[in-house]
């Protein structure tokens, strides 16, 4: 009986030997203590178009470490693959666990906030309204894919022309206002504090300064809230920004409008200052913060505008969206400004089709 024993003994203890020989590296180094499907990712940000933009919007949330998990969607396999692969390969550098990219919209599935930077290029000679148009058919493939997968996520449009491309893609959505967003002006204001605070001598975090409206040739400068430590710059030069103003602070204005096009005549494209605008919009809104910034929303009933346009406003940004928007003390010239550049955006908007 003994022996009978001791050879069961022995064979099952040699079974266990060949079996853990067998074990792989993984098998043997972790012992799993929880056998349940993966959490889904809490913070997922997905951008659509690995482009030049679309690269910058996504470098810039890895390094703001913002995002738990990273997906990225093109058309253009090879670059989307290899986008991937050069973010992945710099992993041990970054806090984000996981970077995926695919074609199939199915790799989105689960995110928080959608990034698209998608679209075509305007061609020499042609309309903006001929440039929308083509820009909404593509839209028209991408933003029932992205709802499809991540029904309650937020989208940043980031495309040009940017305003009128948040709005279709909030017709195309049927997602709630406050939860579709244009990165706007958040970057002309940005540019403006910028140069503003460069002719003071001062950081651009130290001057106050707002651009609204459109994201293009007829945004607003609001010179009457322009100020340094609460100091109204109006207050001391009652003609700032005017044509009588002897200092011309008004040409600041102009190099906002002319910036985009000036670093495209010297390299070719924009693209890291809309990356580093696009991750401060999600750090807002990932993080709940409430923080202000001047981004594309519906504005229809807003300073005497009627149509639905989406154009910038200081909205307040948090985890739901757009939580709420700054009603400005304008003067009467900057609220008829703001009244031109929607009816800019509407004279093409009001001719698209099939939205």
């Amino acid at each position: 009986m003994l022996i009978t024993w001791w050879y069961f003994y022995l064979a099952a203890r040699s079974f266990a030997d060949q079996t853990l020989k067998m074990a792989s590296i993984l098998q043997k180094l972790i012992t799993p203590l929880f056998s349940g499907p993966p959490e889904p990712p809490r913070n997922k940000v997905t951008v659509v178009g690995v482009g030049q933009v679309g690269m910058a919007c996504a470098v810039s949330i890895l390094l703001k470490e913002l995002a738990d998990e990273l997906a990225l969607v093109d058309v253009v396999e090879d670059k989307l693959k290899g986008e991937m692969m050069d973010l992945q390969h710099g992993s041990l550098f970054l806090k984000t666990p996981k970077i995926v990219a695919s074609k199939d919209y199915s790799v989105t599935a689960n995110s928080r906030i959608v990034v698209v930077t998608a679209g075509v290029r305007q061609q020499e000679g042609e309309s903006r309204l001929n440039l929308v148009q083509r820009n909404v058919n593509i839209f028209k493939h991408i933003v029932p894919q992205i709802v499809r997968y991540s029904p309650d996520c937020t989208i940043i449009v980031v495309s040009n022309p940017v305003d009128v491309l948040t709005y279709v893609t909030w017709k195309l959505s049927g997602l709630p206002k406050h939860r579709v967003i244009g990165s706007g002006t958040n970057l002309d204001s940005a540019r403006f504090r910028f140069l503003m605070a460069d002719k003071l001598g001062i950081h651009a975090s130290s001057f106050n300064g707002w651009i609204l409206g459109e994201h293009g040739d007829t945004s607003v400068p609001v010179w009457s809230g322009t100020n340094v430590a609460g100091v109204n710059l109006q207050t001391l030069n009652p003609e700032i920004g005017t044509d009588c103003d002897k200092e011309n602070w008004q040409e600041t204005h102009k190099m906002v409008v002319n910036s985009a096009y000036e670093v495209i005549r010297l390299k070719g494209y924009t693209n890291w200052a809309i990356g580093l605008s696009v991750a401060d919009l999600i750090e807002s809104l990932m993080k709940n913060l409430n923080r202000i910034h001047p981004v594309s929303t519906m504005v229809k009933g807003m300073y005497g505008i009627s149509e639905e346009v989406y154009l910038s406003l200081p909205c307040v940004l948090n985890g739901g969206g757009v939580a709420s928007v700054i009603n400005m003390t304008l003067t009467d010239d900057e609220v008829a400004q703001l009244q031109a550049s929607a009816n800019t955006l509407w004279d093409i908007q009001k001719d698209l089709q099939d939205i």
